[in-house]
């Protein structure tokens, strides 16, 4: 991992952090479930026990396990008793087929596979020559509280260096086969030190309602635990029922993505809740309309913070909502000290005000991907001092101000005729009908064109729309090289875990335009 090796001389293993929690306020409550809550120094002890087992069944410093499961406090003692025995952790989908599980499972070289009952079906079509424990002591492998090590036994110290892997995030394979993203301690500890900025403290209260597997999740998550805050834990979002947890349990912080936000303002009830207690809310991860972030800051209290990045780190924007409404289109300015520049086609650095690919370079970086040394070397880019900086795959363009305006995925850019066209301009202006609840724009092979832009559309809820009407519509306000070949509608649109639209999927549903 190439850093200033000053930004690692406050370098503190986040498992040091929380003993040093349970030390000074071991009845506090630390993370709860819909089923248990456990106090620091209740969980403080559980880790022990939990990289105590690690060392037991020989998993060196350095390995990995893996994780697939439902959110849990056992999931989340698991992956800090892993840490604390310095070892990697592989967070797995538990949407992920077999095939792909058992493949990333190998990849990883897990010594061990912690699961649940809601994996146990999809295991047992895999032949697995490594142990698998169950952590609600399910049928699913050997049970979590037998595999434990005894009550009070301490594992061996480890001593845990910066460029030590932290876990092995998997990107969700929307676009091939997944990845294996290596995050060092030190690229999360820069987001601890980071979260410093955003009132996380040991009043925090965090509701979690994203899947733990999720780089979305953790980086809100190990910061909380970081500044000795409370985790409350969901299994799975409910708009209604995170607005009743919240209110419960006077959350303090939240991580949302947009498709969460949107379905948690569109209740009817949702004035009825008392969300007073909130300072910050984020969001990350896909998309976030200028109009909903302008919802959210009128009507939710607390501040709103959108963070633009990549698992693989590199460099990070954050747009302050609340104290920048006028640039709610935009995600926001580089974070301080990390440099974000913009790269053409032929990886020559832009012009200021003209569009290019996003790269980035800041301590927070991932290693790279896991046993792929070629696919790290495409997604890098160095500039001519041989500076390393991480591609995003993202276009945008810079305004005077410095706040970066995205304007697609590189990926999804659709090149009809030799022109470029932007999916996002497009669907501004569809989503601009009030009877548009969401439309996502994929590029189609067309023998005429080369590509073409199609249109899926979903309604708002009670509208009758025409496919015809809404393409004429449409295209009667766009440049003539943007114009959609056809509309679709359609009930939803595919998302992953985390709300991203699948946009190889609606090329793939759509077929060939002419």
């Amino acid at each position: 991992m190439e850093a200033d090796p000053a930004l690692w001389q406050e370098f503190t293993p986040l498992s040091q952090s929380i003993a040093a929690t349970a030390r000074e306020a071991p009845t506090r409550r630390a993370v709860a479930d819909e089923r248990k809550s456990l106090t620091w120094a209740e969980l403080d002890a559980l880790v022990d026990r939990i990289a105590a087992g690690l060392q037991r069944d020989g998993a060196p410093p350095r390995s990995a396990i893996a994780i697939c499961a439902s959110a849990s406090v056992e999931y989340l003692a698991v992956f800090l008793g892993a840490l604390r025995a310095g070892i990697a952790v592989a967070p797995l989908a538990p949407s992920s087929t077999s095939a792909s599980l058992a493949a990333m499972i190998a990849d990883c070289d897990a010594a061990l596979v912690f699961v649940d009952a809601s994996t146990r079906e999809t295991f047992e079509t895999i032949a697995l020559d490594r142990p698998r424990i169950t952590l609600d002591d399910s049928s699913a492998g050997e049970a979590f509280t037998r595999w434990l090590a005894p009550e009070g036994a301490k594992p061996r110290p480890v001593e845990v260096a910066p460029d030590w892997t932290f876990n092995i995030i998997y990107s969700s394979g929307t676009t091939g086969a997944p990845k294996g993203i290596d995050q060092p301690h030190g690229m999360r500890w820069l987001h601890v030190r980071r979260s410093a900025l955003f009132g996380y403290g040991p009043d925090a209260v965090t509701l979690v309602s994203t899947p733990l597997y999720s780089n979305t999740t953790l980086v809100s998550v190990f910061p909380a635990l970081a500044g000795g805050g409370a985790i409350v834990l969901m299994k799975k979002f409910e708009a209604r029922e995170f607005l009743r947890l919240a209110q419960f349990h006077r959350a303090t912080h939240a991580m949302l993505v947009p498709v969460q936000y949107s379905r948690i303002m569109a209740l009817t009830d949702f004035e009825e809740f008392d969300l007073s207690s909130f300072r910050m809310k984020f969001s990350t991860s896909a998309p976030f309309g200028a109009a909903l972030k302008r919802e959210i800051l009128r009507r939710w209290p607390g501040g709103l913070v959108e963070f633009y990045g990549m698992t693989e780190g590199g460099g990070s924007c954050v747009l302050v909502a609340h104290e920048h409404p006028d640039k709610l289109h935009t995600v926001g300015v580089p974070v301080e000290g990390q440099d974000i520049r913009l790269i053409d086609e032929e990886g020559r650095e832009a012009p200021v005000g003209e569009i290019g690919e996003v790269v980035g370079h800041s301590g927070a970086m991932m290693s790279g991907y896991h046993n792929l040394p070629d696919k790290t070397r495409e997604a890098e880019w160095r500039d001519a001092s041989g500076k390393r900086f991480i591609r995003t795959g993202d276009v945008g363009r810079f305004d005077g101000e410095g706040f970066l305006t995205l304007l697609d995925r590189r990926k999804d850019m659709i090149i009809s005729g030799g022109f470029n066209i932007y999916p996002s301009d497009l669907e501004a202006v569809l989503s601009a009908r009030a009877d548009v609840a969401e439309a996502s724009v994929v590029g189609a092979p067309s023998r005429t064109w080369g590509e073409t832009p199609v249109a899926f559309v979903v309604p708002a809820p009670g509208a009758s729309l025409d496919a015809e009407e809404l393409r004429g519509w449409v295209n009667a306000r766009l440049g003539k090289t943007q114009r959609l070949a056809a509309v679709r509608l359609v009930d939803r649109l595919p998302r992953s875990a985390i709300g991203k639209v699948l946009k190889r999927e609606l090329r793939d549903l759509f077929g060939q335009a002419d």
